[in-house]
């Protein structure tokens, strides 16, 4: 999530003309309020893999699970993106999965934590040029699990009062 993004209503979707809605619905996701953002910057881009090498997280930032290399997509898993419909995707070499499904999340949410805790651990070596960007109400945690003074928040979380 990025300042700059544009959040929008499904009503006001709905009310754009035909080309922009399959735009918005194409390149947008939802977010815990059910508003779609549309980002404004390259994560739009961003494709799905049953083996991602870009974890999210409970603080609206995410990292990148392995090293990426030149050339290579930058993937996420869109079950964590929590997605209302059933998601058709072309098979994965490693996988025998070709559907995300709204609920994968409750069966995935523990393998994510990993990758993030995985990922925290490395923060503090690599350079971190995006880093400014984390949200405030968000650096203190973000320093402390990286520092390992504070546990990881499972990303289950983003989902309990549903």
């Amino acid at each position: 999530m990025d300042d700059l993004d544009i959040i929008l209503e499904e009503d006001e979707i709905e009310s754009l003309d035909i080309v922009r809605r399959e735009i918005v619905y194409k390149y947008a996701y939802l977010n815990d309020d059910d508003r779609y953002v549309l980002c404004w910057d390259h994560a739009r881009y961003m494709n799905h893999s049953f083996s991602p090498n870009v974890v999210s997280t409970v603080y609206e930032i995410e990292f990148a699970s392995r090293d990426i290399l030149p050339g290579e997509q930058i993937t996420c898993d869109y079950a964590s993106l929590g997605i209302d419909e059933p998601f058709e995707c072309e098979p994965e070499e490693g996988t025998s999965s070709t559907v995300v499904m709204p609920d994968d999340y409750l069966h995935r949410y523990k393998e994510w934590d990993e990758l993030a805790r995985e990922a925290f651990k490395r923060l503090n070596q690599v350079d971190q040029p995006l880093r400014h960007l984390i949200r405030p109400e968000f650096v203190d945690r973000v320093n402390a699990i990286a520092e390992g003074r504070a546990e990881l928040d499972s990303f289950i979380t983003l989902y309990e009062d549903e």
